[in-house]
């Protein structure tokens, strides 16, 4: 049988479970010094870039976090039973609650400290040479001057490996960035339109 390659519903899943230990408390609760929340900033990236809807998995400080998200029909939050496992716990976690709709084809997956992250990378990676593409075979990710960064976007077809590959996870967590080297994943060019950076610290740039 034929792989399915139609395009389907992508949602976006936004990593801000962890407690934020170089930061001095958890990312998902910074704020832009204009007053507007990490998470916020993520989720609208997200929607804006061409996501149907969003998955926000939270972790430390649940609660006054999930205050931060913004509350629109697509959004939608989790938290991470083991978000202190690390990235892939997160992940997995954020996996789930898109499986849950049949009609999603692919996840597109962030990180709550790239407050830099601008739609227009998100619909670079969501685009395939000039077209909308996030099928179930998708697999691409941006690249910072040939430097892995975010977003990802992973088809539903690669999703088993994936979780395979995150719950096998031993020693320190790295998220999925071993398994997406191995399984090919296409690079994004998206230098001309932000550094990537996320940011780890407390210092200018964070209330």
């Amino acid at each position: 049988m034929a792989a399915d390659t139609r395009p389907g519903r992508v949602v976006g899943v936004v990593l801000a479970a962890g407690a934020g230990t170089r930061m001095g408390r958890p990312k998902a609760l910074v704020r832009r010094p204009d007053g507007r929340p990490w998470v916020d900033l993520a989720v609208a990236a997200l929607l804006d870039g061409g996501c149907d809807a969003v998955v926000v998995v939270l972790g430390a400080a649940s609660r006054e976090a999930r205050a931060l998200v913004p509350e629109r029909p697509a959004v939608r939050t989790v938290v991470a039973a083991d978000w202190e496992r690390g990235p892939s716990a997160s992940l997995l976690t954020g996996l789930v609650a898109a499986a849950e709709d049949p009609d999603v084809t692919a996840v597109l997956v962030t990180l709550v400290d790239l407050p830099g992250l601008p739609a227009g990378a998100v619909r670079r990676v969501l685009d395939d040479r000039g077209r909308v593409a996030a099928d179930r075979a998708s697999l691409r990710r941006a690249v910072h001057g040939g430097r892995p960064g975010h977003p990802v976007l992973i088809g539903r077809d690669h999703w088993d490996a994936l979780r395979e590959s995150l719950g096998s996870a031993a020693g320190e967590d790295r998220g999925a960035g071993h398994w997406l080297r191995s399984a090919g994943t296409r690079p994004v060019e998206c230098s001309d339109l932000w550094d990537g950076a996320d940011q780890d610290r407390a210092g200018v740039g964070v209330t």
